[in-house]
């Protein structure tokens, strides 16, 4: 203890100003945990405690280097400097992310790398304060986790300067934790999607063959998209689908080519650009081409698991709803009808338990015909229609996912182009996103 208290006093007056200011940081945001998150005295101050000793530890550390190792000690406080600096901007204002799937094709292209601004509807206060810095869920070259729950706060969201409107891309956490293998991660670290929001908490949303309805108005793709469908193409015997060629003439994407099951090899599922489609039938490479169509009544192919239940209501990717996205404060009746509809965002994002018994709805024990919610929603959906795993599989995004808006792509790479200066996409470069 003395020694530390030694150490203590041979802090210099610079390193008692960054202290000064880090710790006053610190406590602004242990009051905005306390009074804004409203996350409780305890976990408050726990938090507030851990930061403060983190920054003393490395000063202390920083001390005893400094006696024998003075470029140590410069290099220590370089690589510190470096940490916190991309930790705040990282947490706070701007994250990077990447485009892994073609749902978004072509607004959003597979090897994008783009920034995500989190400032524009708000920053989120992280949920899960406890975890190592630059990863999302995973340590670097393992599967264990990057995070410790041992430290948990509630949703809270700063100030943002505008509202997520019809048409944002969004980036959120996937809405869910029973089901997709998601492991019932926290909130904030369950996997990053990017999608385009098509309706906002408020609206009523219906997909007739295809063409999507908000608000009784027909929303179209924008000028960006290239949609894709899923054809079955049969080939002959002996011969398959040459995926650089396909590539090359039509734009078909080469992870896109998939055989239909392991012992029919001569059969493939393709997702075919719209705009080739003509071009692809009339050059025939194949022996046969069955569209995957999915009608109004019919199950559908591609989305067997259509969250609402298509058991229940006969809906599919290309019919669905008509749905209503509740909004904050709202009261909605409930029903047998719309229970179905409602029960998720009741029970897994807002906490309570709903059950049908006898005919009749109990909302925490209690016999309810009515309830109230928590949380805007919201309607998210890929451009590449066809290709996309979006709310038609797994319904509403609460607001509490919300990572941030889609701001600019800083790189597009190309892994199927030949040759280094192919693969990049020069015209993505610095290219805003819409």
């Amino acid at each position: 203890m003395k020694n530390i208290l030694d150490r203590i006093k041979r802090f210099t007056r610079k390193e008692w100003i960054y202290i000064t200011v880090w710790s006053t940081i610190n406590f602004l945001f242990f009051l905005v945990l306390l009074f804004g998150a409203q996350a409780g005295f305890l976990s408050s101050i726990v938090y507030f405690l851990f930061w403060e000793l983190v920054l003393f530890a490395y000063y202390l550390i920083r001390v005893r280097k400094g006696e024998t190792d003075t470029k140590g000690r410069e290099w220590l406080d370089a690589i510190a400097f470096a940490v916190i600096t991309a930790t705040i901007i990282k947490t706070f204002l701007v994250d990077a992310f990447t485009i892994p799937t073609p749902s978004m094709e072509k607004s959003m292209m597979v090897g994008d790398f783009l920034f995500v601004s989190k400032w524009n509807y708000g920053t989120r206060v992280p949920m899960t304060p406890v975890a190592f810095p630059f990863v999302h869920n995973t340590m670097p070259g393992g599967k264990s986790d990057s995070y410790s729950e041992s430290l948990t706060m509630p949703y809270y969201r700063l100030p943002g300067f505008q509202k997520i409107k019809n048409n944002d891309i969004v980036v959120f956490n996937y809405p869910g934790q029973d089901d997709m293998n998601n492991e019932a991660r926290p909130v904030d670290k369950r996997e990053n999607y990017i999608k385009r929001c098509i309706a906002i908490a408020g609206d009523s949303l219906w997909i007739v063959d295809g063409q999507v309805y908000v608000n009784g108005n027909p929303v179209g793709l924008p000028e960006t998209a290239r949609p894709e469908s899923k054809w079955i193409v049969l080939y002959k015997p002996g011969t398959g689908p040459n995926r650089k060629k396909l590539k090359a003439d039509y734009d078909i994407n080469p992870d896109a080519i998939n055989a239909l099951g392991d012992r029919i090899s001569d059969t493939f599922v393709i997702d075919i650009p719209d705009h080739h489609l003509a071009k692809f039938r009339e050059e025939r490479t194949y022996d046969t081409i069955i569209s995957v169509v999915r009608k109004k009544g019919e199950g559908g192919l591609y989305f067997p698991d259509i969250y609402f239940g298509g058991y229940i209501y006969g809906w599919t990717a290309d019919n669905f709803g008509p749905i209503y996205l509740p909004k904050a404060g709202e009261t909605i009746k409930l029903t047998r009808d719309n229970y179905p509809i409602y029960h998720r965002c009741i029970t897994l994002y807002e906490g309570n338990s709903l059950e049908i018994k006898e005919g009749v709805i109990y909302l925490n024990g209690s016999v309810a015909d009515s309830y109230t919610f928590t949380y805007n929603y919201y309607w998210m959906m890929g451009d590449n229609r066809h290709n996309s795993l979006d709310s038609r599989t797994w319904g509403f995004v609460p607001e509490n996912h919300i990572v941030g808006k889609a701001w600019f792509v800083w790189m597009s790479w190309d892994k199927f182009a030949d040759g280094f200066f192919n693969k990049v996409r020069w015209e993505r470069l610095f290219k805003g996103v819409n």
